[in-house]
């Protein structure tokens, strides 16, 4: 039987520094999706019609808003966690200045 750890479940405190670069980032890379998603849309080839007008292009914005939010606090695409890193260096006091 092998005994599983519990110690990457444990999330660990953050200080107020890093925690704000940590929500930071999650809204760079939320801003990276949002922009992601606009230019995919974008290149649609789709006609408008009554079911494809302002209507649908506002809920497709907001579902696309609500998807990069989500993602981003996920950490499903990992920009946020790799801009965290690099800059984490800077609010932990470590790196130069």
């Amino acid at each position: 039987m092998i005994a599983a750890t519990t110690s990457a479940i444990v999330p660990t405190a953050l200080s107020p520094e890093r925690q704000e670069l940590r929500d930071a980032a999650e809204g760079f890379e939320a801003i990276m999706i949002r922009k992601l998603l606009e230019s995919a849309r974008a290149s649609s080839f789709a006609e408008d019609t009554p079911l494809t007008g302002g209507g649908m292009k506002q809920f497709e914005k907001m579902r696309d808003e609500n998807f990069a939010d989500i993602a981003a606090a996920s950490g499903a695409f990992g920009f946020a966690r790799s801009i965290e890193e690099q800059l984490a260096q800077y609010v932990d006091g470590t790196g130069e200045e």
